[in-house]
């Protein structure tokens, strides 16, 4: 979180209003702290209700349940969003539009958002440090005979067919983003999808060494001394 932790801070302490924006997702920030997030790369609280079947027949949900919901989408994008190295970070001040009635109406501390998002990367790659998997097709593996799977594992590796990705997979089963990562992971440290090859270093390009052009006036002494002696 190195790229945009001193932003962050900054923009906490002066109780800022806008939108921070990066290549994987924006972060709207109302007096500092964040009310919303949003990521290509996470299905939205909408997304979450509905495909997830967290929504009830009579479409309401208590409260407490709708609260716990938004903080969840919140974090998920959130942690896309302030992934590093994920191309420069802007801000841009001025009113937060509120996208919808299902956005987060309590804002977060920075702190806490970024404190999460550190936690989840560190989680992720203690389950297996090979971050190829988060953004390749997942390919399905044959489990090893008495290798058990649980129930969630068996519905993602049914919708892996060796073309969706963790993000696409998320989608389709209406589950947070980051959870299917940590799922995939698991899969690939259990051996049962492939994990892609990292690409090879390129070898160092050699060059000559480099020679200083010579010193002429040395050498037309060097001539003289030489001449003389003769």
């Amino acid at each position: 979180m190195t790229v945009a932790s001193p932003l962050l801070l900054r923009l906490a302490a002066e109780s800022a209003t806008g939108a921070l924006l990066r290549d994987h997702g924006t972060l709207h920030l109302v007096d500092g702290r964040v009310v919303h997030a949003e990521s290509p790369a996470a299905p939205g609280l909408d997304v979450l209700l509905t495909a997830g079947g967290r929504l009830p027949p009579d479409r309401r949900l208590g409260d407490g349940e709708l609260e716990i919901c938004r903080l969840g989408a919140l974090f998920d994008a959130a942690f896309f969003a302030l992934t590093p190295g994920s191309g420069p970070t802007r801000f841009r001040y001025g009113p937060v539009e509120r996208p919808g009635p299902l956005a987060p109406v309590r804002p977060v501390p920075l702190a806490d958002v970024e404190r999460e998002t550190r936690r989840r990367r560190e989680l992720l790659d203690g389950v297996w440090p090979y971050p190829a998997v988060d953004t390749a097709p997942v390919v399905a593996r044959p489990a090893a005979p008495g290798q058990t799977v649980t129930l969630r594992q068996r519905a993602l590796l049914a919708y892996a067919d060796g073309t969706r990705t963790p993000a696409e997979l998320a989608r389709a089963l209406g589950r947070p983003a980051f959870h299917t990562l940590l799922e995939v992971r698991r899969l690939a440290a259990a051996g049962l999808i492939a994990t892609p090859l990292e690409p090879a270093p390129s070898p160092p390009r050699w060059l000559p060494p480099t020679v200083p052009d010579p010193d002429t006036a040395l050498l037309r002494r060097l001539r003289d001394a030489l001449e003389a002696h003769l």
